[in-house]
């Protein structure tokens, strides 16, 4: 097991009483503390770049297990024996390895965790991940579904010891991945600190939400959280206002950055007269919120679905967003647009300009991250319009062309 580096806790002298922990989402440097103390562990050094401002990127193991069907975690059956009875074949990731559309994989992730009694986790596809319609879930061993958490997604439990691993079902594009990628995301818990209350999100004395050009905070809108709309107005520097993925469109190579031609894989669709939109049942879209948002450096951010009674309808599976998001490090970025990963299913949806399809729920930090996202840590999207994912040439995109990470 290794690590790389970290922030070792000082020791107390003439006091033998340690200061108590505060309750939240623990910040980079405590994820830090966790690794250095052996509670996130790893057979390969964890490097600095996997520790976020408030969370982890997982990284995927050698073999990945094509399988049957997806399932739950269960107390009375482990998820190896899952495996083995529901394994159709063996891909070797220590090299590139195609993973086809709509099947799923279950991969052992390299890391593994022995969390103390009273710090849970909560994982889900990174940025990157979402925007090309990559479904991941973290799988534990004995987990327990369908209860109530302070964090939505899954959930490891509070003083979880054991293996991790990814379901992983591409279900819009083929692609060539291998050891070492990171598709997911995990963040550390301590406690149950609630999200922020509406009456608190009206009180924040930073902005939340930016006019398009910027200048001056505009009134946030909320009701069981921050209120995110749909943009079909073209309010950005470009009249595109979606893409919409092709059917039957090429691999996409996960580990490269700026290199697909975006017409081999997306149509683009600008601002229609009558500013409504009809998703068609079973295709992927990627829009941008009208909202232009912003998570102060002591709180992050979960994108929920609105109405969760319209099982029609799916927006932002990869929706957590880090300490700094449209903020930097002293409010100097005045916000920046949601890219929602938006999908009909069964039936046609209709969106109109302005529709509200999700709520962002802020919850506190435990501690200010020592890094934020931005641009200093290789951040993808700080200053995004409507962006595609990092994979693909830049001049499709409506926004900053960085080649990063996140």
């Amino acid at each position: 097991m290794g690590t790389t580096k970290g922030t070792e806790t000082p020791a107390l002298i003439g006091d033998l009483k340690r200061e108590p922990r505060k309750t939240g989402i623990l910040p980079s440097q405590e994820i830090w503390e966790l690794i250095n103390n052996r509670k996130i562990l790893s057979f390969a050094p964890i490097e600095e770049s996997q520790v976020q401002p408030a969370s982890i990127d997982l990284r995927l193991g050698k073999v990945a297990y094509r399988v049957q069907a997806s399932f739950l975690p269960s107390r009375t059956s482990s998820i190896t024996k899952k495996i083995d009875d529901l394994k159709l074949a063996e891909i070797d990731l220590t090299k590139p390895a195609l993973l086809e559309r709509g099947a799923v994989f279950v991969i052992p992730v390299i890391e593994k965790l022995g969390l103390p009694f009273d710090i849970g986790g909560a994982a889900n596809p990174k940025s990157t991940t979402g925007r090309l319609d990559i479904f991941t879930r973290l799988v534990t061993e004995g987990g327990i579904e369908f209860e109530e958490h302070e964090l939505q997604f899954e959930q490891v439990p509070k003083g979880y010891k054991g293996e991790l691993y990814v379901e992983v079902v591409s279900r819009t594009f083929p692609v060539i991945l291998q050891a070492g990628a990171k598709l997911t995301q995990l963040r550390f818990v301590r406690g149950k600190p609630p999200a922020a209350t509406d009456n608190a999100l009206e009180k924040f004395e930073e902005g939340l939400v930016y006019y398009e050009n910027g200048e001056a905070p505009a009134k946030a809108v909320v009701g069981g959280g921050l209120r995110m709309s749909i943009d079909l107005a073209g309010m950005g520097a470009s009249s595109i206002v979606a893409y919409k993925a092709k059917r039957n469109s090429p691999a996409v190579d996960l580990s490269k950055t700026g290199v697909h031609d975006a017409a081999q894989f997306w149509d683009t669709m600008s601002a229609p007269k009558s500013r409504r939109l009809v998703l068609d049942p079973g295709d992927f879209y990627i829009l941008a919120s009208r909202e232009r948002i912003s998570v102060p450096s002591n709180w992050a951010a979960e994108m929920t679905q609105f109405d969760p009674s319209i099982g029609e309808f799916s927006v932002h599976y990869a929706g957590f967003f880090d300490p700094g998001f449209g903020y930097g490090t002293r409010g100097e970025i005045r916000g920046t647009k949601a890219v929602l990963e938006v999908r009909a299913h069964e039936v046609p949806i209709l969106l109109e300009d302005g529709q509200v399809v999700g709520r962002l729920m802020y919850h506190k930090m435990a501690s200010v991250p020592d890094k934020l996202y931005g641009q200093a840590i290789g951040s993808s999207y700080q200053q995004q319009g409507l962006a595609l994912s990092k994979q693909f040439q830049t001049a499709h995109h409506d926004g900053p062309s960085a080649a990063v990470k996140r």
